[in-house]
């Protein structure tokens, strides 16, 4: 029954005058369907009723709270994915509207309309998480929005009993033949090692990040450790175990939500969200580990990440935004081989799918700046796994033979044959900084870069030397200090800076945009 029902939440648009004003009503024939589905029946006490009445004194149901607050995410020029988590069974539905309008939703002009998405309902299935993606939106502006949340019952009663639950914005990126400075945070690994949720506010360092107010996110894994446990104390209670069912993964992420800090961050700036390795274990090898298929859905529950009906597993994928910056996010982890296989030519970290979208998507792509971004690093050949798992993680060959480097090659070797210019990698998981400039021809032109970034939270480091088969030239390399990397991006030059929990910028670098022609 509970399937029929579902079938008759249909995108309708509803006004909020009587929501605003607080006027709420009886269930009517929706309440009976409601009951026979066993949900909440939201009514007003009726004192004109006969004293034998059962719905002369029923309390109405307060609306579903949003403990782990909203978030958007996978913002294009067009689209967006607002997410949000109820504790149990509840209605949402998701309304925004251009930020030039006033904070109640109302337009300065009478030609501008809000906009809402159809009702949904939150299902256990999911551990009562909703994503809704958002369409239509205008290029190159800043929206806020808004999540209504009501107890279950007929669509129809929405309108009179739901309450806002949770507001944020977003900024829409501009159309890509449009010019615009652009500005974006890149780091990854929160939590790690015991440095997790102290005190209320969680992890300061995300509220660093989030009064730069950059256009957006880039959030490169790690984003929790559902294999360590977090002990108690300092930290805050939760999450003192080690993963291994979907409840346990799933319940590391509401952990992570829980701190204010994060819930502000994503309430303000939309992210970018990948997976690593600690989503689900140190260093796995997706189609080998039978905890991989849980993870993910973890992760897929808990982060506003758009993917398709065609492939909903499917984590790879690229953001254009404007003229001068195309990112293409890799998926390091599900498709790769097991690391203690030595390298070579049947080696892959990608696997096929998503080699040869990348290299297809970054050859053929006209931004100034191609960025990818990578959970694992370019230039670290000693990422030898702990726990007795042996093989380097990263893409670098290792002394032992193993690790991903014939493939990064093959990547560099059709970059560098069809011209591909201003090549940047970002990438996070080894927590130490690093900037790293490539020229493999040896021709005393750099090639590409790769900037490391990172620890958020977590424990420090050592950096490591790039091995010589790409012809490394170390920029800047530190240790002890937890951060965040600052990218800003025009058509005339790529900048990074590496910024520290107390605000302080500690490394700096400038590259000069090189001509587009081939």
């Amino acid at each position: 029954m509970h399937l029929i029902f579902y079938r008759f939440l249909l995108p309708i648009g509803h006004g909020r005058e009587e929501v605003r004003s607080g006027k709420r009503s009886l269930c009517g024939y929706g309440c009976v369907l409601a009951i026979l589905l066993g949900a909440a029946c939201s009514s007003t006490p009726r004192p004109d009723l006969p004293e034998n009445s059962p719905f002369r004194d029923v309390d109405e149901p307060s609306a579903p709270a949003l403990q782990q607050g909203v978030a958007s995410g996978d913002v294009t020029h067009r689209s967006a994915v607002i997410w949000a988590r109820t504790e149990g069974p509840a209605l949402l539905q998701v309304e925004w509207w251009p930020a030039s309008m006033t904070e109640d939703g109302q337009a300065r002009t009478t030609t501008t309309v809000e906009h809402r998405s159809p009702i949904r309902p939150t299902l256990e299935q999911d551990d009562f998480t909703l994503k809704m993606t958002i369409e239509g939106l205008q290029s190159n502006t800043e929206y806020r929005f808004r999540v209504w949340t009501a107890p279950m019952m007929a669509p129809h009663e929405f309108p009179q009993v739901a309450a806002a639950g949770g507001e944020g914005h977003f900024h829409t990126a501009p159309l890509p033949d449009e010019h615009r400075e652009v500005s974006f945070i890149w780091s990854g690994d929160l939590g790690g090692q015991s440095r997790c949720r102290q005190g209320p506010r969680g992890y300061p360092i995300l509220d660093r990040i989030r009064a730069m107010r950059p256009q957006f996110l880039l959030f490169l894994g790690d984003l929790v450790y559902a294999d360590e446990p977090c002990d108690v104390p300092p930290n805050e209670p939760g999450s003192d175990y080690r993963a291994t069912t979907l409840d346990e993964f799933r319940g590391k992420h509401r952990y992570q939500r829980e701190a204010r800090s994060l819930q502000d961050l994503l309430a303000d700036v939309p992210v970018w969200a990948m997976w690593d390795d600690h989503e689900v274990r140190n260093n796995f090898s997706g189609p080998t580990d039978p905890q991989m298929p849980a993870g993910r859905q973890a992760l897929l529950d808990y982060w506003p990440i758009g993917t398709s009906a065609t492939d909903p597993t499917r984590l790879y994928r690229s953001l254009r935004y404007g003229a001068d910056l195309e990112v293409f996010i890799l998926d390091t982890r599900q498709y790769r081989s097991p690391n203690p296989e030595r390298d070579g030519p049947g080696k892959t970290m990608l696997g096929q799918a998503q080699l040869s979208w990348l290299i297809e998507r970054l050859t053929r792509s006209t931004a100034t700046w191609k960025v990818v971004a990578t959970t694992v690093p370019l230039a670290n050949s000693r990422k030898s796994s702990r726990a007795g798992i042996p093989g380097n993680d990263s893409w670098a060959r290792a002394d032992d033979g193993t690790g991903f480097e014939t493939e990064l090659a093959a990547i560099l070797q059709a970059c560098r044959a069809r011209g591909v210019q201003n090549l940047i990698w970002l990438a996070a998981d080894v927590h130490y900084v690093q900037g790293t400039a490539f020229d493999p021809d040896d021709d005393g032109v750099v090639d590409f870069h790769e900037f490391i970034a990172g620890p958020l939270s977590a424990y420090y480091g050592r950096p490591v030397t790039p091995p010589p088969t790409f012809r490394p030239t170390v920029l800047f390399s530190g240790t002890d200090l937890s951060n965040f990397g600052v990218v800003t991006v025009s058509s005339q030059a790529f900048r990074v800076d590496i910024v520290d929990a107390d605000g302080i910028v500690r490394y700096s670098h400038r590259i000069p945009a090189r001509s587009l022609q081939r």
